[in-house]
């Protein structure tokens, strides 16, 4: 629940940008901050929660996150202008940056890395229904009530599991043996950042996130004004980008077995990108429902294999490296919201996803290439 929140309040705003620029006479590279600036914040927020979450408990920091975006979530409700709603967003990111990073991490510390990767898959689910709910309840809600509504139904739902999770804290067993750091705040940030495979995977995380999340924030826009369709039409389009994740999550156990960890990384990331080049170039909006559903499903085949590497990328520190790694993903998707949205008032929406699809299949083809060096190794089995 704690995670599903968490990418709910980050792809809310996704399929409101239209509606947020005619309420405050904005264009749409203005409002797209609200979106770019959650990320940045988010991304430089994880400089902090991972040595925090390493030494005070990865389960407490989460559980008083919860509370601290309920908060930022009134406060979005209430704004009167651009400029106040944009600093809500940036309050509300500094307290979400810790929670999907630091229940990875949580994960890495109780589950052997030979089943990492399917429970970080079943905890995914989460995240992915998080990111169907954002996208559709975003537009639905923008459609009929009015988008405050939208940040009023998190508020509410944020309270609602700061107290699941304060309920459940008396239940969890503290380790019999804690891993107290040896180092200090910044040897803890410099011990990840002296790995040479620690420092390929965050570039990769990067990356990831300025093609894939960049793309995904302006999807609900270019088929909205391409082929003048609704918002909530469009917002759910894109929603399936969710469901696709989740029948990944359904069949993970299968499918990383048939394909391992390779196949997952190449498989998944060009099945990406041929779905962005059918949302981008259909002529026909309806062939875009399928190619989202897959697009997703594609995603989760390739970022699940980058979570369960970043759980293993420095051990003695995995709470500070699985929150630089979530840093590197969302710095990325403001990067790319940014450059996009710029992109998108001198081009075709078309072209800019396309070249940008283009992008992510090599990605996710050098990341196999990479993982083929590394697993030679075993160096993720001790």
């Amino acid at each position: 629940m704690a995670t599903f929140s968490s990418m709910a309040i980050q792809r809310i705003c996704d399929p409101m940008l239209p509606e947020l620029s005619r309420v405050f006479n904005a264009p749409i590279g203005d409002v797209a901050q609200v979106v770019s600036m959650f990320a940045i914040t988010y991304g430089l927020m994880q400089l902090v929660f991972g040595p925090i979450g390493d030494r005070w408990g990865k389960y407490k920091v989460v559980m008083l996150a919860t509370l601290g975006c309920s908060i930022g979530c009134v406060l979005s409700s209430l704004s009167e202008g651009l400029d106040f709603l944009v600093m809500a967003r940036v309050g509300t990111a500094v307290s979400a940056a810790a929670i999907i990073p630091l229940s990875m991490a949580w994960v890495g510390d109780q589950v052997h890395y030979e089943h990492r990767q399917e429970t970080l898959a079943r905890v995914g689910l989460g995240t992915m229904l998080g990111i169907t709910a954002g996208q559709l309840f975003g537009g639905l809600l923008t459609d009929t009530l009015g988008w405050r509504w939208s940040f009023g139904m998190m508020a509410v739902l944020f309270c609602a599991v700061s107290v699941m999770l304060w309920r459940h804290a008396k239940r969890i067993e503290a380790p019999s043996e804690p891993y107290v750091p040896t180092h200090g705040f910044f040897g803890q940030l410099l011990q990840v950042a002296r790995d040479p495979w620690a420092r390929t995977l965050l570039s990769i995380a990067l990356l990831e996130g300025a093609s894939v999340f960049g793309m995904l924030a302006v999807t609900a826009s270019h088929l909205h004004n391409t082929h003048q369709i609704s918002l909530t039409l469009a917002g759910g389009t894109t929603a399936l980008f969710g469901f696709g994740g989740m029948l990944y999550m359904a069949t993970a156990k299968y499918t990383i077995r048939r394909f391992g960890e390779i196949g997952l990384a190449r498989y998944g990331g060009g099945t990406l990108g041929l779905s962005f080049m059918v949302i981008a170039f259909t002529p026909w909006w309806p062939l875009a429902i399928p190619a989202c559903f897959f697009a997703g499903f594609g995603f989760a085949m390739f970022h699940n294999t980058m979570q369960a590497k970043a759980t293993q990328m420095v051990p003695t520190a995995r709470g500070t490296s699985v929150t630089l790694f979530a840093g590197a993903l969302f710095l990325g998707q403001s990067l790319g919201v940014l450059v996009l949205a710029k992109l998108m008032a001198y081009a075709q929406s078309a072209h800019v996803m396309a070249w940008d699809a283009l992008g992510v299949t090599a990605l996710a083809w050098y990341f196999g290439y990479a993982l083929i060096h590394r697993n030679a190794s075993q160096a993720d089995h001790v």
